[in-house]
């Protein structure tokens, strides 16, 4: 299942700068994950700093 990043997000950018397969860029207030690109691979929530991404 994709990860989702939650509203705790802080738009550090370290999930986008981490992620193997470029899934994640900036949205409206808060980085976003594609799902249709998103392996599952749980590097952006090692990396976040405030523990944003989660498993949908």
């Amino acid at each position: 299942m994709p990860y989702v990043i939650s509203d705790a997000c802080v738009s550090c950018g370290a999930c986008a700068a981490a992620c193997p397969v470029s899934a994640i860029s900036e949205g409206d207030g808060k980085y976003v994950i594609d799902p249709n690109v998103c392996i599952d691979c749980g590097t952006c929530a090692a990396t976040c700093p405030v523990g944003a991404p989660e498993q949908a």
